[in-house]
């Protein structure tokens, strides 16, 4: 089963939560990054406290150095001091230049503040000297990543939330396009557009939502085709009943008027039943395109039907030579005798219809692999090449056809369905000396049915 759009959810799914999580680490990491450093005024705020300081303290005037640390600490409200390190190597220690340089008792200004601690550093200007130190303790205010707390809090609950809600909104918009087609396509459909089709508009896509366009097409196309067809086939069934009822009409007006009926009644009992057998194959013809029977129920003997179907073909038409080559014995499975036989039947008598009086009639079974072969032959007019697979469409009559009343273009559209519906075939060609050659086929066992056999004996 294809599987295109699982696997392009998966992909999504998976590929965005992988950038979601990258995300969130890396502007976490970089954001902390970036606020673990003063900010370049306050910066500049402690380099100016410490020059003034080394200002003053290189003057001497220690009253006018201590009075600045005071005000200082007042207005601030934290701790400053000026302090001279003096380093003394022991044991015979040795002080490196590189020590010295770079020896600090706070932290430098451009340092990385760790944003964890609770206490704020202790920062530090070094004067020109180097062994005098200003140090202070670094306000409150200068104090770094204030806005920590609702960065993370942005990071971890609103950038997410977005990332999920644009993917979600790209996958709803992925998913509901074609359903959105389908369902114009749906309602389109039940207001009676039955042309109207849905994988066209799809384009190149190709996943399980494409397969469900592709099924709702085949059930349009069919369930359109059924409609039309039942349209046509009460349009003409309406029509061939207007002349029987019509015949019936004038026969109760007769009656009405007083005319003498009597040789009315044969002919309105023979409409009656002309209208009957109309109206009981054309809902045989609707059920069989309807639904599309298996009928496969029965198994019977070929021979023995035709048998019983030329004897009755012989009575009814005495004036006819029926020509005959039968095998002794014609045995098929999974069919159903009844529609065999009333398929054959109108094979046997739309031949019989067509050949002139003390003409000639050829029925012909014979053995073929899978299955078994019966052509009909008949001195009929044939058929026009152009009308060969017309002749099976419901109430079609041929040009040249018989004159004898009774036909209602039914038998053959029938005959079709019923050989169709028990896995057979059924063609029609004219024959070179003139006449209708009708050539069925019947599978001796349905291959679909022995499968299903074997799966239910595998069972």
């Amino acid at each position: 089963m294809n599987r295109r759009l699982l696997w392009k959810l998966c992909a999504t799914l998976a590929l965005g939560t992988l950038a979601l999580v990258w995300v969130i680490t890396f502007l976490g990491a970089e954001t902390e990054q970036q606020m673990s450093f003063i900010a370049e005024r306050h910066q500049q705020t402690l380099k100016a406290w410490g020059r003034t300081a080394e200002r003053l303290h290189d003057a001497g005037d220690e009253q006018a150095l201590a009075s600045w640390l005071n005000e200082l600490q007042q207005r601030e409200n934290t701790w400053a001091a000026v302090v001279r390190s003096d380093l003394q190597p022991l044991a015979g220690s040795v002080l490196t230049q590189r020590l010295r340089d770079g020896f600090r008792i706070g932290r430098s200004e451009e340092w990385k503040i760790h944003l964890y601690f609770e206490e704020n550093p202790i920062m530090e200007t070094t004067f020109a000297d180097g062994h005098t130190h200003f140090l202070v303790l670094l306000p409150q205010r200068m104090r770094p990543g204030t806005y920590l707390p609702e960065v993370k809090l942005f990071l971890k609950i609103a950038l997410p939330l977005a990332v999920l809600i644009a993917l979600s909104l790209v996958i709803y918009r992925h998913l509901m396009s074609p359903l959105r087609k389908l369902e114009l396509a749906t309602r389109a459909f039940s207001e009676g557009n039955l042309g109207v089709r849905v994988r066209a508009l799809l384009g190149n896509r190709n996943d399980e939502l494409t397969a469900l366009a592709e099924t709702f097409d085949s059930m349009a196309e069919r369930t359109g085709q059924l409609i039309l067809s039942q349209r046509h086939l009460i349009a003409d069934l309406s029509h061939e009943l207007r002349t029987p009822l019509t015949r019936i009409d004038m026969a109760v007006s007769c009656v009405e008027e007083g005319i003498e009926t009597q040789h009315l009644l044969p002919r309105i009992r023979r409409e009656c039943r002309l209208m009957r057998e109309l109206v009981e194959d054309a809902l045989t013809l609707a059920w069989l395109e309807n639904e599309k029977p298996s009928l496969d129920q029965d198994s019977l003997d070929l021979t023995d039907l035709l048998d019983s179907l030329l004897e009755d073909a012989r009575y009814e038409y005495p004036g006819h030579r029926l020509h005959t080559e039968l095998p002794h014995q014609a045995e098929i499975a999974d069919s159903s005798q009844r529609a065999l036989a009333q398929a054959i039947e109108n094979v046997i008598r739309n031949a019989c219809t067509h050949t002139p009086e003390g003409g000639n009639v050829w029925i012909a079974l014979n053995p073929e692999p899978g299955g078994f072969r019966l052509t009909v032959e008949d001195e009929g007019p044939g058929v026009a090449p152009e009308h060969l697979e017309r002749i099976f469409t419901p109430f079609f009559r041929a040009a040249g056809g018989s004159d004898k009343p009774g036909g209602h273009g039914l038998g053959l559209a029938l005959a079709r369905r019923q050989v169709e519906a028990v896995g057979g075939r059924i063609v029609a060609e004219n024959r070179v000396s003139g006449g209708l050659r009708m050539t069925l086929r019947f599978p001796a066992c349905r291959a679909d049915r022995g499968t299903d056999r074997e799966k239910s004996a595998g069972t």
